[in-house]
């Protein structure tokens, strides 16, 4: 799982993580949504902050053999956080790309909008379904900003599981 968590980030295909590939997804999310230079400036910012904190050095990256020990610091001091009562990396990833998402500007993220996030990490739009259905916890038919906020945290801090692999498209 963490392994594909990092391959998420890849663009280029090569053994580190760069900060320029974390960066380009907000571009991506720009060319498929009607987001405002405002939103995707804080989606920007948001990949930046929750990447630095990953531990990918803006100058130098993120080796492919130090995602792993990378991922469990970052979760040691996420739970340090709430534990504080501070604001989540993973929250602030998460809001930023739900306020893209919701294109329609109902408050709510609909399974088409969804799709439009696969499409942007290069994963097939079949796999928004499964996602969509375990993140829906509500079963409204509509993701609010809590549910995906939730399902995000599951995916970066819970170990992995067989039974979730259709949720974050690890089977394609």
């Amino acid at each position: 799982k963490q392994w594909y968590q990092r391959r998420v980030a890849i663009t280029a295909g090569d053994e580190r993580m760069e900060m320029d590939e974390v960066l380009y997804w907000p571009d991506r999310m720009r060319q498929l949504v009607n987001a405002t230079d405002e939103q995707v400036d804080k989606m920007r910012a948001a990949c930046y902050t929750f990447f630095t904190n990953k531990g990918v050095d803006p100058v130098n990256g993120l080796l492919r053999e130090d995602w792993v020990e990378s991922n469990r610091v970052f979760a040691e001091a996420e739970r340090e956080r709430e534990r504080r009562g501070e604001d989540s990396m993973i929250g602030l990833l998460s809001n930023a790309y739900y306020d893209v998402l919701d294109d329609d500007g109902d408050g709510t993220v609909s399974v088409e909008e969804l799709k439009t996030m696969m499409k942007a990490f290069d994963v097939p739009q079949e796999a928004a379904y499964t996602f969509f259905e375990k993140a829906d916890i509500d079963k409204s038919g509509k993701l609010e900003r809590p549910e995906l906020v939730h399902l995000f945290r599951k995916f970066w801090m819970e170990p992995y599981d067989p039974q979730w692999d259709g949720v974050y498209a690890y089977k394609y």
